[in-house]
């Protein structure tokens, strides 16, 4: 009799131990890359040094589309005093695609004001890829 009531509490608590873990909220996986979280990436495009905010730039670029939720500091960035810094900037939100569609108006500006013909050249370039219309998938 008693090892029946002890099957049934280790079977009642196992399974509310799994209906707890079920109602857990699940947090959506943030790109990484050289071991760093997007977020981590993002913050440097703050940082002090231009090396560190061209850096940032680059890893965030290398994360592509998936790096979607780095766009509205991008799009800041895209006013850094540094060269080196716009241009990676500008092909991260190239290679984010689409989806960084909110930076059209600054890149537009950008193609038409900045001094820097490479820099100008990069914005007509990732304004291409970011209006580009997605193709469609084959049958």
């Amino acid at each position: 009799m008693l090892e029946r009531i002890l099957g049934t509490l280790g079977l009642a608590l196992a399974l509310a131990g799994g209906a707890s873990a079920q109602s857990k909220p699940v947090k959506p996986k943030e790109p990484v890359s050289s071991g760093r979280t997007l977020s981590e990436w993002v913050e440097d495009l703050k940082a002090p040094a231009p090396q560190s905010r061209n850096a940032a730039a680059y890893e965030i670029a290398g994360m592509g589309p998936e790096a979607v939720a780095a766009v509205p500091a991008l799009i800041v960035s895209l006013d850094d005093p540094s060269a080196a810094v716009r241009y990676p900037v500008i092909i991260a939100l190239m290679e984010i695609g689409p989806a960084a569609k909110a930076a059209v108006p600054r890149l537009q500006q950008m193609e038409e004001e900045e001094i820097n013909d490479e820099i100008a050249a990069a914005a007509r370039r990732a304004l291409k890829r970011i209006q580009a219309a997605p193709q469609p998938t084959p049958p």
